[in-house]
Parts: C-alpha cells; structure tokens; sequence
C-alpha cells in the first residue's frame, strides 16, 4: 500500500514556467513521481549516446530552456514519465492503491485543508485557463479547492498545486507517525 507517498499528475498545462515551477515545487514537497498528460512540455531527455558533455544543451528547444530555467536541476533528479493516456495512468496508480485527487473549483469539491488521505495520494493539476474539464473531474475519487478570498477567483497552477501538495504530505506524514 502507499501509505505515504505523493504522485504529481500535470495535465494541459501549456507554460513550460509552470511546469518548470511544478517540478521545484513537488521536489521539495517530497513528491515520489511526477506524470506528464496531454499538451503538457516536458524536460529534455539527453540521447545518452552523446557523452561529450559539450553537447548536451544544443538541441534544447525553448520550451525545454524555459522548463530548465524554473525547475533549477529538479528535472533532472524528480522521478517523471510522459503518459499519453491520462485514464491508463490513473487505473495503473488505482491499482497500486493511489487514491486519484483533482484540484480543482467545482460543486463537489472540499477544502484542501478538510481533506484527510487514506492512501496515497495522486494529485492533478490541470491548465491554466481551464483547469481540469468535467471529464477529468468525473475520474477523481476526490476533488479539492483553495478558498479564495479576494476578488480574484484562481491562483496560478503551480502555486496552487504547492498548497495542496504540502497540505497533503503535511497530512500523510502526520498519518503515518
């Protein structure tokens, strides 16, 4: 059982920033896996043939420099997969005893901070215009929201995500003990 681990799942969220942003942001919340769904940018994945360390940034693309450029080395030290199917993924960490957790504003969603985990726990973040669609949200086993309190209705999607993710090791380590 996962008791205490934390998986990060970033689905269409389109600012490699961002991404770059999650990726600090889960390495220092002790996130355990990292999954990248839909549009997301992802790192550069060196070709390992080349060991002339000479040439290990020629082909980064933009994105990759900007994903870089945030995540100062987490990208190279967080466990992360590229998922092309977001519903596989979710039924193979279903099956590893996950508990799937979308964060999200909605109906049914709860404070983060009401939010107890009986397992582990994988948290999607989705875009940063949309969030996570309804059909996202349907897959959730939960879904958890950010109060706001001023006259803006959303954060940006990597400092959301770092609330809940802290909350949420917060709360498994304190299961745990």
């Amino acid at each position: 059982m996962r008791k205490n681990e934390v998986v990060l799942i970033i689905h269409n969220v389109r600012s490699a920033h961002n991404v770059g942003a999650l990726f600090r942001t889960a390495d220092g919340a002790g996130v355990t896996k990292i999954f990248l769904t839909g549009y997301t940018p992802r790192p550069h994945s060196p070709d390992k043939r080349i060991s002339d360390r000479r040439y290990r940034y020629i082909s980064l693309t933009k994105a990759e420099k900007e994903l870089a450029k945030t995540a100062l080395g987490a990208e190279k030290s967080m466990v992360w997969a590229r998922a092309v199917s977001l519903k596989k993924i979710l039924a193979l960490l279903r099956e590893e005893k996950y508990t799937v957790v979308g964060l999200e504003q909605s109906s049914k969603s709860m404070d983060y901070r009401k939010y107890v985990p009986s397992s582990g726990v994988a948290l999607i973040v989705g875009n940063e215009v949309r969030g996570l669609d309804t059909r996202v949200l349907r897959e959730c086993d939960a879904t958890l929201e950010i109060p706001m309190r001023g006259q803006k209705n959303s954060l940006n999607v990597a400092v959301a995500a770092g609330i809940a993710l802290y909350e949420i090791a917060s709360t498994i380590e304190n299961i745990s003990e």
